[in-house]
Formats: structure tokens, sequence, C-alpha cells
């Protein structure tokens, strides 16, 4: 894909799995995953934990939203796949 294929909302695919716009720059768009959401925590003695919870649709909304969300530079958007019709 290329940068001026993307707008606020677009759906498109990775190799990592679905993701949504959130945002477009000048030269970066900003995107949240769909496709799974993790959760990383810290106890107080030190180590984390990761675990991969349900795809609560809530999640999903914003901004803000309750997931990362995730820069792509010009090199991330020529990976990039649009989701066929």
């Amino acid at each position: 894909m290329k940068h001026g294929d993307f707008s606020i909302g677009l759906e498109f695919k990775t190799e990592t799995g679905l993701w949504r716009c959130t945002d477009v720059g000048t030269r970066t768009i900003i995107a949240i995953h769909l496709s799974r959401v993790e959760v990383t925590t810290q106890s107080d003695d030190g180590p984390l934990t990761s675990k991969v919870v349900s795809n609560d649709p809530s999640w999903f909304n914003g901004p803000p939203y309750a997931v990362a969300e995730q820069v792509f530079d010009e090199h991330d958007i020529a990976t990039c796949k649009a989701l066929t019709a």
C-alpha cells in the first residue's frame, strides 16, 4: 500500500494480523491491532506476565483506545495489504 491509500477507520492486513488506521500523519500512519489483545502486567517482584484476552469490541472504540496505537513509517506502510472486497 501507499501512504495516500490510508484514511482514519481503514482496516488493512500485515503479516501480524488485522489493523485499523487511527490517524494519518505527513509521512506515517497510526493504527491499532484488531486481531488480538495482549495484556502485560508486572508484579512487585519484577516478572512480566503476558496473556491474550478476548477480543472485546469495546477495546477498539476510541479515541482514546484501550489498546496501544502503533506507528507505521514508510517502510512499514509498504508491507501493508488492502483488504479485498
